[in-house]
């Protein structure tokens, strides 16, 4: 009796190891779903020892033989899992692109999973485009050539390119070249007034650019969403512009009247040095006096018609200038 005791365990044991590794129940449903000979018990065997979940495989063999796709294999399910891929998102891609007659093969789905790209959601695009946001927030500003600035917001509609969405560029790459080509078309605007009148045409001017080359979607339609008018760039530029004109000129004539009275310091120093010259020329007149004295070359009447001549100039010139003498005939001293 003890002897049942211990090996009830040790058969309960056994069983689960057995049917862990031995999965009838998914070999009896694929069997069930697809034949027979499709998927081994052996094969299920060999999958839990390489550490591959069975029932993700099996399920993935008999989603793709119910929708009539039987040429992938479940070889070809193991490498992928094994390569990092997601199976199940392989396959319900495999599907959806096959009811919506979307040319997709498992070579090309497997690449675009494990480039890291979401293949199921792809195919989903394909079939029901998406509306991508340009620029996600806020708006694209630009000014046209009237120096107005304008603010826009547009919606891309895209689908996406299946065959280049491996390399190919994401939705940032779409935003910035519909945003440069917004800006180049209400750049080369004459007017805001054109484009406010008429927002199609900058649709138009950026969906004929084919921003859509070398990226993952093709880009159905360009549709602005909003325009508002912001700030006259033009006229704030101008006065700039003139308050820099204004600056330079203001710095210009500080420079000439620094340099006017550089000048007029200059003469002044002249002045005074030709003041100061003649003062000591003066006072070498008596000296030369007493030596023309000393030596007969002047007589004392010659002496006193010099007097009688500088006194009469003086008074003459007290006369002519009553304003610019003192009572003495001499020039006022300057302060």
């Amino acid at each position: 009796m003890q002897g049942l005791f211990v090996s009830i365990p040790i058969f309960l044991i056994g069983l689960v190891l057995f049917l862990y590794f031995v999965p009838l129940g998914l070999w009896i449903q694929s069997g069930v779903s697809i034949g027979w000979g499709k998927i081994g018990m052996i094969k299920l065997v060999i999958m839990r020892i390489r550490k591959i979940p069975p029932k993700l495989v099996t399920d993935g063999i008999i989603n793709l033989h119910r929708a009539g796709l039987d040429f992938v294999t479940s070889e070809e399910l193991e490498t992928h899992y094994l390569a990092g891929g997601t199976v199940p998102n392989v396959v319900d891609a495999l599907i959806a692109a096959d009811k919506a007659n979307i040319e997709l093969d498992f070579k090309t789905s497997t690449a675009i999973d494990l480039a890291g790209r979401d293949v199921k959601e792809a195919v989903q695009t394909s079939v029901y485009p998406k509306v991508i946001d340009c620029p996600v927030q806020g708006k694209v500003s630009a000014v046209a050539k009237d120096g107005i600035q304008l603010m826009a917001k547009a919606r891309v509609t895209v689908r996406t390119n299946i065959e280049q969405l491996v390399g190919g560029a994401t939705d940032d790459t779409i935003i910035a070249r519909v945003g440069e080509g917004i800006v180049s078309a209400i750049g080369s605007s004459q007017n805001y007034k054109i484009v406010l009148e008429n927002p199609d045409e900058i649709s138009r001017a950026v969906l004929n650019k084919g921003l859509d080359t070398g990226t993952a979607y093709s880009i159905l339609s360009i549709d602005i969403a909003d325009v508002d008018v912001g700030k006259n760039v033009g006229a704030h530029l101008e006065a700039d512009q003139a308050e820099a004109d204004k600056k330079v000129a203001q710095a210009r004539a500080e420079s000439r009247r620094a340099m006017a009275v550089a000048a007029e310091q200059e003469m002044k120093a002249r002045v005074q040095e030709m003041r100061s010259k003649v003062i000591e020329a003066e006072a070498e007149v008596p000296k030369a006096m007493a030596q023309a004295f000393r030596e007969g070359n002047l007589g004392i009447m010659d002496y006193y018609r010099m007097q009688n001549i500088q006194s009469d100039t003086e008074m003459r010139d007290s006369i002519a200038n009553p304003e610019d003498k003192d009572n003495k005939g001499n020039p006022p001293e300057e302060s």
